[in-house]
């Protein structure tokens, strides 16, 4: 394997798999509860995403496109990485700011 990945609350699979135990990790800010309840899991609920050896997760959708940035960028080069940012016009820029 060469990365297993989770987007949003796909780390909470993980987490059932038995998959985190012993890692750091995030998901989506409404259930982080339901790692930081994990005493086996560093959840870091501040990191878009986080990379612990070969697992990545991540928090939320567009935390989920950062990620996958990320990846190409990890599996490829940087200039693949950009050069999908691109094509996905994927350019964040929110418009607002939002406390949770």
């Amino acid at each position: 394997m060469e990365y297993l990945a989770a987007v949003c609350t796909g780390g909470l699979i993980l987490q059932k798999a038995g998959l985190l135990k012993g890692r750091r990790a995030t998901t989506h800010w409404q259930l982080m509860d339901a790692l930081e309840g994990d005493p086996e899991i560093t959840a870091l609920p501040d990191a878009r995403y986080v990379r612990d050896g070969k697992i990545v997760t991540s928090q939320g959708v567009s935390a989920g496109m950062d990620m996958a940035l990320w990846l190409v960028g990890q599996i490829h080069d940087p200039d693949h990485a950009r050069l999908v940012r691109k094509i996905l016009q994927y350019d964040p820029a929110p418009p607002y700011t939002a406390e949770v």
